[in-house]
Order: C-alpha cells, then structure tokens, then sequence
C-alpha cells in the first residue's frame, strides 16, 4: 500500500500579523524585515519543495481534504470557543488566547488544517493508505479545548483521534509527540481516555513553562496512560533514540494500540531557534524507523503523523524529507549537508552520562 501525503496551499497562507519573533512590535521590539511568527509558511512549503525537486513526492499519494465539519471540531473544541474564534476570524482576526494571532480567514485555515489529519487518519484506518503524513498549518498540538497557545488553534491530531475513535468504536491509539515542546493540548483533550495513550518527549521546560512533569501520568480512568519524557537541554541524537527503546517503546507495546499517532515537530533539531537540543535529520529518521517496526508488530503499520512545529526554513526540509523517505520506503534520498557538523557537535560521554541517568530514574519510577 501507498504513503499519503495530505497538504493544501491555503494552509501557507495563515498569518499572524505584526510581530517580531514570538512578540507583538510595540514600545521596544523593532520590527523584523518581513516581520512575521517563527511559525511561518516557509519551513513547510520549502519541505514539500524540495520532495518535488528529488521526486520523492512522485512515490506518494499526494492529496488534499476538505475543512474538517463542526461534529468533528466539537469532539474537542467546544462550540463557545469555535463561535468566539469563527466571529473573530469573520472580522478581521486577533488573538484568541497565548501567542496565537491569527488573520481574516483564520478559522477556516484551522479548520482546513485539522481536516488534512481527519482525512489522512481516516483513509490510513480504512486500508486505503498503509501510512500518512498530514502537512498540517497552523501545527495543533499545544491547543486545549477552550485555550489556543503556542501558534495552535485547533488539535489537528486530537480532532483527527477523536474522529476516528466515533468511526471505530474501542478503537485503542498510542500517539507519541516528538515536537520539542511539550505537547500539553493533546495531554489535555486525553488525560483520562484510557484509550489513548500520549507520550511527549520534549526539551524539558522549554513551552509552556509549567507543564511537561514526568509526574502527570493521567486522571481518573486515564491514570498510567500519559508518559512524559522531559530531556535536558543539550541532548542530542543518542538520547532521543534511547529515551525512545527504554520508554516509548515499552509503553506503547503495553497499551497495544490498533493505530499509532506521531505528532512530527522538527525543532528539536540542531539549528531550530526555538530549542537547545541537537537532533539531526537522521534522529527524525530512525524514530521514524523504529515506530515503523512498532507499528508493523502492533497495528499492520497503520501511522499517521501531523506536522507540528519546526522553525529552521534551511533545515526543516531535510528532517521531513528523511522521514518521508522512511514511511515511504522510496530509495530517494536528500543527504544532510550538516550531517558531519552536527555529529561532531553530539554531548560528550560525560553528558551522555548524566542523560543516561535521567533515563533511569524515570524507568525505575514506571
């Protein structure tokens, strides 16, 4: 079977309005040339480019969805919060919630976006596509039901979980959220759904700044069915990938999902402005490798990943070609032009030490 590729070119055209990294130009803060989010159209359109210029984009289904409907919202948002953002989106935009300005138009590129990841689920758990990756804008993972934050809007991934949970009843999901951030929206829509297991391994502490704790393991019958996996600052390759066989792994063996969700952020990677973490192209890649082999134990291969977050324009094509290459099998390759830069510049065995021993503390505490 064949490896779906969800995108649309109104998603790129989401804006933000006058700000200057993550803060609104007034008093102090000049504006940028150009101006502008870090979450900008950029990093994504330049991935889908440069798969059109190896061809690897001529390996997959590429395709398109409509707006995701209101029953689909509502399974997360409530109709409050869409009716505030809609009426605000009619006239002329704002900013909803935390660092989430939006235009004219907003709600609509929302909706459009979450509705790339309904579709891309729904074909994916229907056998018509083995796996799929949804090139979601606005990302959607930071957003809880009734409060955006951190350039999310609406849940992509949730909204697309929640949907195909009413399509398969007791349908069973693992998602695992390698964004750098940690993906508190998601945690929030399933903490107490033991049907769905959600794993973040994040830069600990880096957004939001007050939630992430290895700790929060769910509530009432979700309890054990939240694993948070906050890495310290610094850590690089080798840490993600045993961070994932000690972890993620184990967990969602035990939970047995019949489908495994990935919301895909790539700035954890080396260059990405808003992290301090030193992953690589080759990182995305062999968690990419590693949850294929999960999901071909677990769930006849049935993934689906949502963009999420990812803000170097130079790199993030790379890091998404790779697991594009990955999902699909396709023998094109994009090779890394920083590969040899950011494996001379992985932790010292000192610092793979001190990691080594997070991870256990966090094993032994399971």
């Amino acid at each position: 079977m064949t490896t779906g590729f969800y995108t649309d070119e109104r998603t790129f055209w989401a804006g933000g309005g006058n700000y200057a990294f993550t803060q609104p130009v007034a008093g102090l803060v000049q504006p940028f040339v150009g101006g502008g989010l870090p979450e900008a159209p950029e990093t994504k359109r330049r991935f889908k480019n440069l798969m059109e210029v190896t061809g690897l984009i001529g390996d997959l289904s590429v395709r398109t969805a409509p707006e995701a409907d209101r029953a689909d919202l509502l399974r997360v948002h409530p109709a409050t919060y869409l009716d505030t953002f809609k009426e605000m989106s009619d006239a002329g935009g704002g900013e909803l919630g935390l660092r989430t300005p939006f235009g004219a138009g907003g709600y609509e590129i929302c909706a459009l976006s979450a509705g790339l990841a309904v579709d891309a689920t729904r074909a994916v758990t229907s056998g018509d596509l083995r796996n799929a990756y949804s090139l979601s804008r606005p990302p959607g993972h930071h957003c809880l039901p009734e409060f955006p934050n951190g350039f999310c809007l609406m849940s992509n991934l949730a909204i697309a979980a929640r949907a195909a949970q009413a399509d398969h009843i007791g349908l069973r999901i693992a998602v695992i959220d390698w964004d750098v951030h940690h993906g508190n929206g998601t945690e929030a829509v399933f903490y107490d759904d033991a049907d769905v297991l959600t794993i973040s391994l994040h830069q600990e502490h880096n957004y939001p700044l007050d939630t992430g704790d290895f700790a929060d393991r769910g509530a009432g019958n979700g309890v054990g069915t939240n694993l948070n996996i906050p890495l310290p600052s610094g850590g690089g390759h080798q840490l993600y990938l045993e961070a994932f066989d000690r972890l993620v792994e184990p967990a969602v063996r035990a939970h047995r999902p019949d489908l495994i969700m990935i919301a895909c952020g790539f700035d954890a990677a080396a260059i990405d402005p808003l992290s301090r973490m030193l992953a690589s192209a080759d990182t995305f890649r062999q968690l990419t490798a590693r949850t294929m082999a999960l999901a071909d134990d677990l769930c006849d291969g049935r993934i689906v990943m949502t963009h999420e977050g990812g803000y170097s324009e130079v790199y993030v094509p790379f890091c998404g070609h790779a697991v594009i290459e990955e999902m699909s099998g396709s023998s094109i390759n994009a090779p890394d032009p920083y590969a040899d830069t950011f494996r001379i510049r992985q932790p010292k065995s000192h610092f793979d030490d001190y990691a080594r021993g997070l991870l256990d503390q966090m094993v032994a505490a399971l």
